[in-house]
């Protein structure tokens, strides 16, 4: 008993000294190093190949463009697993604290190292990892760290650093083979930033050699195989599609392959187009491609259109657009073809416009496609908000100046082409039922279901819907028991009230009424008074001038331009914008072997002092930045001699340089000193007219200012325009509290209001609610098909930031539209994955803004501009 006392004292007396982290003791040694590796190392690493593991999942492959060759970092994903990172950081700092003399410090300090990684906190990981590269006496660890601080300054761009690391470890003995596979796939990044194909291709295949999973082999094969095929070498593309297929890859990635293998076989050579549309409708039909049907579709698009046969492209296109799908990046894909191909040859500016709005919903900003069709947008946007205005603005115009009952005929005969487009719609939908032994009874009867039956019968109760409608106007369904107390008012209610055994019958009524706009509501939105129609023809005028230009210069269309220019000038002979309106059909006229003299003819005439005028008058006449300096030098003399009163050396140096530099960012500043010289040479007319002339036709506020002060000395009296603007100031004055208030709002925002931009509806829940939120996407889409079955909605959800899960409506055609949808979504849609208050806090946001709010995440600092904007 006392030795087994005495072994016991022994064992516990070794144990504690043990604990010690400073005593360098080989019982010591084993203790720390069993349990740094054991408990906190082992720990962490868990935790960092967790989130690694969150990382590749919540990652939407875009199997269209090559595949990245590592996994992108999403900075939401990181912000909802950071207590993941902090719990690792916590275990590796304890184990570096109090395991000191573990040689599994510096495998800690790693850990360490890449947590500040997916933080994005690099300085502090390049710190950490060189410390590891020069302390380390593990070669494997320094291999590793080096490694990491590679793909770092690939992040970064700091190619001399990746060079001299590269360098570094080329001279390196012994790099293990997980270091090895390492470090091939990050070369490979490092070549696919610099656009260098070959180095690329050459640094993946080395890495296959050393991977050991076989689902990497698979996507690595399959990134391989896309660039074999992007470079046109088919059969290499096959051979590693073939080779993707192993390793038991996810489905869709295993749908793709099949799919290019047979593209770079097959589909792309054969010209048995008939086999080819089979194969496509074959992939279409098997269920187990339900959630890829967008991509078959697709797909079979592109084949129809080098077939040549565009219309079945875009019919194809538009079904794919229908299809759910599993990937929001396929359907941007899909709506950039229909953009493109409504460019294309229809020329249809406003399909596109309205196309490329759908895609850059579905298309994040770090995608390729995202920054190609925000440039291609901006003329656009513009195109369609002057195009709109102007088909809007004509209308109306005209409208107004009918009697009141022609006003009356033309809103009924629209309703009634409506009425008539809702019956069309519903006997499209109508399909034929199959014939059983009841509908054989009932057609011997004289009452067969698709025909007679009215419940049956989609486009009697359209009709009937419409006739009600007609008779009764939109009354609201409710419970008429008790008619006694109700009187005569209610009588017609009755209808409805014994037909309400079907709920779904009498919703489709109810919608039915909302599509339909009544007479008095048309008729409102007629301009009634003079100032009314002044608005709308001063709208018009700018969008005649402004589509005009941009046909031209953008859209290289001189036809569109002229129609537009000469309604501009026929329309309104006095517009300020003559001058430069005849300009660009001088232009347009030459470019298209036209009468450009009449324009240049005119220019002359009517308007000599312009900068336009010295322009077609010199066809040679420089510009560009070289042009810009000789101006400047130019106005510096004729300025000097102007100060000196040597007026008409002056004048004639300023005439010379426009004559030879007639438009640059100088001819304004030009323009006014000629104006200037004009109060020294000619007489007082002729100096107010070319004041006046002045301040109607420049863009530079500074200059125009300056040059209402020389007429208000000279006349002694203001402008009338200052007049009326001076009148405007006053009206603000009693509201200047407000005023500075938005004013602060619009600074500190990084929002942009434009009720005239496409809208989006968006609905937020949490991460949680989300997950029981699996009916939502199905019930809105029944919704708009009640509802708003010719607006052609899509719906859509992602994740915005760890707090909130969004759930998308569009297109809307501006603000009103979507306020609309809104009103009618708060009172009617029902569903068990929302509470009344989730409803309220849906709101609006214009295409513009959501990619703001997609960059930032911040949806609190979007409320404050909704709540602002959007009252």
């Amino acid at each position: 008993m006392k030795t087994q006392h005495a072994c016991f004292i022994i064992f516990l007396i070794l144990l504690f000294s043990a604990c010690s982290s400073e005593r360098n003791t080989f019982t010591n040694r084993v203790y720390h190093n069993t349990t740094s590796r054991y408990n906190a190392y082992y720990l962490s690493n868990e935790k960092i190949i967790e989130l690694e593991n969150i990382i590749q999942k919540t990652h939407k492959e875009d199997f269209s463009q090559i595949l990245p060759v590592f996994y992108p970092i999403d900075s939401a994903t990181i912000d909802q697993n950071k207590e993941l990172l902090k719990e690792a950081r916590e275990l590796s700092s304890k184990a570096i604290d109090w395991h000191r003399i573990s040689k599994w410090v510096d495998d800690n300090y790693f850990l360490i190292g890449m947590i500040d990684y997916y933080q994005a906190d690099t300085d502090d990981a390049i710190n950490t990892f060189k410390y590891i590269n020069v302390n380390s006496k593990d070669k494997d660890l320094r291999h590793r760290s080096l490694i990491q601080l590679m793909r770092i300054f690939i992040d970064q761009k700091s190619y001399d650093d990746v060079i001299f690391v590269i360098d570094y470890l080329s001279k390196e003995s012994k790099i293990n083979k997980e270091n090895r596979y390492q470090l091939f796939k990050t070369l490979a990044y490092y070549y696919h930033t610099k656009d260098d194909v070959e180095g690329k291709i050459g640094a993946l295949d080395k890495a296959l050699g050393y991977s050991k999973d076989k689902k990497d082999k698979s996507r690595i094969n399959f990134i391989l195989a896309q660039l074999y095929q992007r470079e046109g070498l088919d059969a290499l593309a096959y051979s590693y599609y073939q080779e993707a297929l192993k390793g038991n890859p996810p489905y869709e990635r295993s749908f793709f392959a099949q799919l290019y293998a047979q593209k770079v076989a097959e589909l792309d050579k054969t010209k048995d187009i008939k086999k080819v549309r089979n194969y496509y409708d074959d992939l279409y039909s098997d269920s187990k491609n339900k959630d890829l049907r967008d991509v078959v579709l697709y797909e079979k698009a592109l084949f129809e259109l080098k077939q040549e046969e565009r219309e079945d492209a875009v019919k194809l296109l538009i079904r794919a657009a229908k299809e759910e799908g599993s990937n929001p990046i396929q359907k941007g894909y899909i709506y950039q073809k229909l953009a493109e191909l409504s460019i294309e040859p229809n020329k249809d500016y406003r399909a596109a416009k309205y196309y490329y709005d759908s895609a850059l919903i579905h298309f994040r900003p770090i995608d390729p496609s995202f920054a190609e069709i925000e440039s291609k947008k901006g003329i656009l946007d513009d195109y369609v908000m002057h195009y709109e205005t102007i088909t809007k603005s004509d209308s109306l115009i005209k409208l107004s100046k009918l009697s009141i009952e022609e006003q009356e005929l033309i809103a009924d005969n629209f309703i009634k082409s409506e009425e008539e487009r809702l019956l069309k719609e519903a006997a499209a939908k109508e399909k034929p039922k199959n014939s059983g032994i009841f509908d054989n009874l009932l057609a011997f009867g004289g009452r067969s279901s698709g025909e007679n039956f009215y419940f049956d019968n989609t486009v009697a109760m359209q009709q009937g819907s419409i006739d009600f409608f007609r008779n009764w106007g939109n009354r609201p369904l409710q419970d008429n028991w008790r008619r006694s107390t109700q009187g005569f008012s209610s009588s017609a209610s009755n209808v409805i009230e014994e037909s309400n055994v079907n709920p779904e019958i009498d919703e489709s009524k109810e919608n039915l009424f909302e599509q339909i706009p009544s007479r008095e509501s048309l008729i409102s939105k007629i301009p009634k008074s003079e100032e009314d129609v002044s608005k709308l023809n001063a709208a018009l005028e700018i969008s005649y001038f402004e589509l005009g230009k941009l046909l031209f210069f953008d859209f290289k269309e001189p036809e569109f331009s002229i129609e537009n220019l000469e309604n501009l000038i026929t329309s309104y002979p006095n517009t300020v914008k003559k001058p430069e309106a005849y300009y660009i059909l001088y232009l347009a006229q030459k470019e298209r072997d036209g009468n450009f003299q009449l324009y240049s003819q005119r220019l002359n005439r009517e308007f000599p002092d312009s900068p336009y005028t010295f322009s077609v008058n010199n066809p040679g006449g420089a510009s560009g930045n070289l042009a810009y300096m000789q101006s400047s030098n130019g106005y510096k003399k004729a300025y000097e001699l102007y100060n000196a009163r040597d007026y008409s050396q002056a004048r004639k140096i300023l005439r010379s340089t426009l004559e030879e530099y007639p438009l640059t960012r100088n001819t304004d500043k030009l323009l006014l000193l000629d104006v200037m010289i004009s109060g020294k040479l000619d007489d007082r007319e002729r100096y107010k007219a070319r004041l006046e002339s002045y301040i109607q036709s420049t863009e530079n506020l500074e200059l125009s200012n300056l040059a209402r002060n020389m007429l208000v000395a000279l006349t002694g009296e203001k402008p009338e325009q200052d007049k009326i603007e001076e009148a405007k100031k006053e009206e603000e004055v009693a509201s200047t509290e407000d005023k500075v208030e938005e004013e602060k709002i619009e600074e500190e925002s990084p929002y942009k209001e434009n009720p005239n931009q496409t809208h989006i509806f968006v609905i937020v829940l949490e991460p949680e609610k989300s997950k029981d939120a699996k009916n939502l996407l199905g019930e809105l889409e029944g919704f708009h098909s009640a509802n708003f079955s010719s607006l052609r909605l899509r719906t859509g959800n992602m994740t915005l930031n760890k707090e909130n899960a969004i759930y998308i409506v569009s297109p809307f055609n501006n603000a009103e539209k979507a306020m609309e949808y809104r009103s009618k979504f708060l009172n009617d849609f029902q569903s068990t994955s929302l509470s009344d208050t989730d409803k309220s806090k849906s709101l609006l946001i214009s295409i513009e803004n959501f990619q703001e709010l997609n960059k930032r995440k911040n949806l609190e600092e979007y409320r404050i501009f909704y709540k602002e904007k959007y009252k």
